[in-house]
């Protein structure tokens, strides 16, 4: 006796417009990305990073309102015989600088001329 594979066929055309979207995915996300690379003076300076929460404002950097912040966590997790060491460091740095219109600088520049 056969088999009805007929009840079958729209899950397997779900399954396989779900596989060909999943690899156009990947290769799209693939031609997109770079390899990246490693500095090891950032790599240092991730080390250096004291444990837990900081955020300041440098006092050289007012003009344009640098605001630094860094954070790091250190921990060993053990979980069924099994041991992890997670080291997690971030840093970051936002600017804020004030840019004149392009008319208000022309307008400046054609008076200072004068």
């Amino acid at each position: 006796m056969p088999l009805p594979l007929a009840p079958l066929l729209p899950i397997a055309l779900r399954l396989g417009a779900v596989a060909v979207a999943g690899l156009a995915a990947g290769r799209w996300v693939a031609r997109r990305s770079h390899p990246g690379r490693t500095d090891q003076r950032a790599e240092d300076a991730l080390d250096d990073l004291g444990e837990g929460v900081a955020f300041h404002r440098p006092a050289d950097r007012a003009e344009d309102r640098q605001a630094n912040a860094g954070a790091r966590l250190r921990r060993v997790i053990r979980f069924r015989g099994r041991i992890w060491e997670l080291d997690a460091g971030l840093m970051a740095r936002v600017r804020l600088k004030e840019q004149r219109p392009d008319g208000m600088a022309e307008g400046m520049a054609k008076g200072a001329a004068e």
